[in-house]
C-alpha cells in the first residue's frame, strides 16, 4: 500500500528552486540518499530518471498558471478573463495548439534568422570591443534577444525597450516574493495584450514574412487558432524567448570565464557550437527547474501524491546525474552525446516549443563572442539573481578581455 507523500520521511529544504551554488550542492548531497525533498511550498525531485518520468507522466500538470498561488498569493485579478496559454494548458488543448503551431517552431524557421543573429551580436560587440571590458549582462545579455523577437514576430525594432519591459515585469510572477508586485504585474500584462492585438490587426491586413502572419495562416483540417489563441500564443514568444536567452547566455559566458581553455577552444573551433551550447546549458542552466502538480492522485515509486500536490523537478540536478552523464561534474564542450539529452529545454508534452530558436541564440552568439573578446576573464563582483526567480541568471556580469 502506498505511503502518502506527507507522511513519508524525508529530507526538508528551506527553497523549492535551485538557485545558488550552495542550494544546489545541498541538494545533491540530499539526493546520495533520497530521491525527494520537502521544500517551502513543493517537494523538489533529484535525478535524472524521476524528473524525466514526472515530465513524461501526463496526470502531472504543468504548474505555469499556479506560480502566483504557489507562492502563497491568491489574487482573482490573475486569473480573471486568461485565455488558455501552450504553456499551462493540458490534453486535448494543448495537443491541439501545439499542432497547429509547430511548423512554426522548426529548426529550419530558427535557421533563417541566423545570419539576423549575428548581425545583431557583432553590433552589440562593436561599440565596447576597443574597450578591453564591459558588463556582459547589461551591455550585452540584456539586448540581445530583443531584436531577433522583434523580427520573429514582424514588430518594428525600435519596440525593443517595450519588449523588455514587459517581459521582465510580467515574468514577476515567477518571483516567490511577488506578493507586492501584482499590480505591476498586471499593468505589464494589460499593456501587453494591447501591443501584442494591434500586431495581429496589422497583419491581418497586411500578411508579411513574420511568425504572426504564419501563426494566423496556422490551419489543420479547416482547424485555425482563435483571435485570444493567436494572442496568447505571440505572448508566450515574447516572454519566453526574452529572458530565458539573455539570462542562458550570461549563465554560458560566467562559465566559460572559469574555464579560459574551453573559452579558447571554441574560438579556434567554431564548430563545437553546438556541443557547447548543449555542454553549457547541461552544465549551468538558467532554467534549473520547472513545476507540475498532480491533476488527481498519483502513485508513484510506492508514494502517494494528493490531487493539488506541487513538486518540483530540478533539472539543475537531473542534468549533473552520473547515472547518465560520464564525469557530470566536468565542464568539456567536445563532450558527445549521452543516451539522453541534457534537461534544461523540459520533457514530454511541455518540451520547450521555441528550443530550436533557443539553440540558434546561443550557437550564433558563443562563437562570435569567444573570437572577438579573447582571454576571458571576471573583472569585479558578479551579482546573481535571487533563488526566488524561475529563471537564473547574472544582474552585473564585468569582464575583461
Amino acid at each position: 500500500m502506498a505511503i502518502s507523500i506527507t507522511e513519508l520521511d524525508i529530507p526538508q529544504v528551506d527553497f523549492d528552486f535551485v538557485g545558488s551554488q550552495a542550494e544546489r550542492d545541498q541538494l545533491a548531497s540530499i539526493a546520495q540518499d533520497s530521491w525527494i525533498a520537502k521544500g517551502l511550498f513543493a517537494y523538489p525531485i533529484f535525478n535524472y530518471e524521476d524528473c524525466l518520468a514526472i515530465l513524461r507522466d501526463r496526470r502531472w500538470h504543468s504548474a505555469a498558471a499556479l506560480a502566483a498561488i504557489a507562492f502563497g498569493v491568491d489574487d482573482p485579478r490573475l486569473s480573471e478573463d486568461r485565455q488558455p496559454s501552450i504553456l499551462s494548458s493540458e490534453g486535448e488543448v494543448h495537443t491541439r495548439l501545439r499542432r497547429l503551431v509547430a511548423p512554426s517552431f522548426s529548426p529550419r524557421a530558427a535557421d533563417h534568422l541566423r545570419p539576423f543573429m549575428r548581425e545583431v551580436m557583432n553590433s552589440l560587440i562593436d561599440p565596447i570591443v576597443a574597450q578591453g571590458h564591459c558588463d556582459l549582462a547589461v551591455d550585452i545579455c540584456e539586448h540581445y534577444p530583443i531584436p531577433i523577437i522583434c523580427e520573429l514576430l514582424g514588430a518594428p525594432k525600435s519596440d525593443w525597450q517595450f519588449f523588455s519591459r514587459v517581459a521582465e515585469d510580467v515574468l514577476r510572477i515567477f518571483d516567490a516574493n511577488n506578493a507586492n508586485e501584482i499590480d505591476l504585474i498586471l499593468a505589464a500584462q494589460a499593456d501587453l495584450d494591447a501591443y501584442v492585438r494591434q500586431l495581429i490587426s496589422e497583419r491581418r491586413n497586411s500578411p508579411a514574412d513574420d511568425l504572426i502572419t504564419s501563426l494566423i495562416a496556422a490551419e489543420e483540417a479547416g482547424d485555425k487558432l482563435s483571435e485570444n489563441e493567436l494572442v496568447s500564443m505571440v505572448e508566450a514568444v515574447i516572454i519566453g524567448g526574452t529572458d530565458t536567452t539573455r539570462n542562458q547566455l550570461g549563465c554560458s559566458v560566467a562559465l566559460f570565464a572559469e574555464h579560459p581553455e574551453q573559452w579558447k577552444l571554441l574560438a579556434e573551433r567554431p564548430e563545437l557550437a553546438g556541443k557547447a551550447v548543449e555542454e553549457t546549458m547541461r552544465y549551468f542552466g538558467a532554467v534549473r527547474s520547472t513545476g507540475r502538480f498532480a491533476s488527481e492522485d498519483i502513485e508513484y515509486k510506492g508514494v502517494l501524491f494528493p490531487k493539488g500536490t506541487l513538486v518540483v523537478p530540478s533539472l539543475v540536478l537531473a542534468n549533473r546525474d552520473s547515472a547518465v552523464f560520464n564525469e557530470p561534474n566536468t565542464f568539456d564542450i567536445t563532450r558527445e552525446p549521452a543516451g539522453q539529452p541534457q534537461m534544461t529545454f523540459g520533457a514530454g508534452i511541455h518540451y520547450c516549443l521555441g528550443a530550436a530558436l533557443a539553440r540558434a541564440e546561443q550557437q550564433e552568439a558563443l562563437p562570435l563572442l569567444a573570437q572577438r573578446l579573447p582571454n576571458l576573464r571576471i573583472n569585479g563582483d558578479v551579482i546573481w539573481k535571487p533563488s526566488t526567480v524561475a529563471i537564473f541568471g547574472p544582474e552585473r556580469l564585468p569582464i575583461a578581455f
